[in-house]
């Protein structure tokens, strides 16, 4: 029992890895059903969810917090989902959803330029220039996605437990690799694992309430207890408190909820 995250390069069969991992370990498989249920739920339009999932951020992101804000809603979303755990999840940024949340595993599905070239070319019947102008569009802007939202490339090793190159491997062996993986001892669901994801959830609801006024927000939650820092003049700091306990005191889960103010730089 457990949670898989595939990050997939473009066009190197990561989706298609995903199924066949999911059937044979009796897992749920999801992508597009994350931002389905965030669309519902925050009544965002769906395509408005998947500009905010894979554009590179505009400079109109940058000045009116948008895509963070919406990232901010599928993250939510994402994590509720999860509960009930057995789920292999192909879409983007599984990897930075679940930060924090040690028992997932969390996987890279890579190929060489060349090999993906040839997929390219032979999908969209375009010549090998093009293929490649389209594949580095994308690299680019996945790129800039993640270090705008939170600092690192996407395809940094560091971020995986295990980076697959499927060149030369078969989308059935790689499974089988990932299945045995899979099922080892530290990727599985357990009581703690239940309570730290109860928390981010609780962190990503309260998050969520207060974006649109405070997108800066560093929102934790540690065994119940909410901690909010916000960047606001000490004078503010009593009503801001009082206010975010109103708002946020109703949360299932919620045992206490604390305020911390970082004074604006003069």
């Amino acid at each position: 029992m457990g949670i898989i995250t595939i990050s997939r390069g473009s066009y190197s069969r990561g989706k298609m890895i995903a199924e066949i991992l999911a059937e044979r370990l009796g897992y749920e498989c999801v992508s597009r059903e994350i931002l389905l249920k965030a669309s519902k739920e925050f009544n965002i339009p769906e395509v408005v969810l998947n500009h905010a999932m894979y554009d590179a951020p505009s400079f109109l992101d940058r000045i009116k917090h948008g895509k963070k804000k919406y990232i901010a809603f599928i993250r939510r979303a994402f994590l509720e989902y999860i509960q009930k755990d057995n789920i292999v999840y192909h879409g983007l940024a599984g990897q930075f959803l679940t930060s924090g949340l040690f028992n997932v595993l969390k996987v890279r599905i890579t190929a060489n330029m060349n090999y993906r070239v040839v997929i390219v070319q032979n999908r969209d019947n375009v010549d090998e220039e093009k293929a490649r102008q389209i594949l580095q569009s994308l690299d680019e802007a996945r790129k800039k996605w993640s270090m705008y939202l939170y600092g690192i490339d996407s395809r940094s090793p560091e971020l995986y437990d295990v980076v697959l190159h499927v060149d030369c491997i078969e989308a059935e062996h790689a499974a089988d690799i990932l299945y045995k993986i899979a099922n080892r001892p530290c990727f599985q669901t357990t009581s703690e694992s239940k309570r730290k994801l109860k928390d981010m959830i609780i962190a990503a609801q309260a998050y969520s309430m207060v974006a649109d006024k405070f997108p800066n927000a560093n929102v934790k939650c540690e065994n119940g207890v909410l901690l909010i820092s916000v960047e606001s003049s000490l004078s503010a700091e009593r009503a801001l408190a009082k206010n975010f306990n109103k708002l946020l005191k109703n949360i299932e889960g919620v045992k206490e909820v604390k305020t911390y103010m970082i004074p604006f730089e003069t």
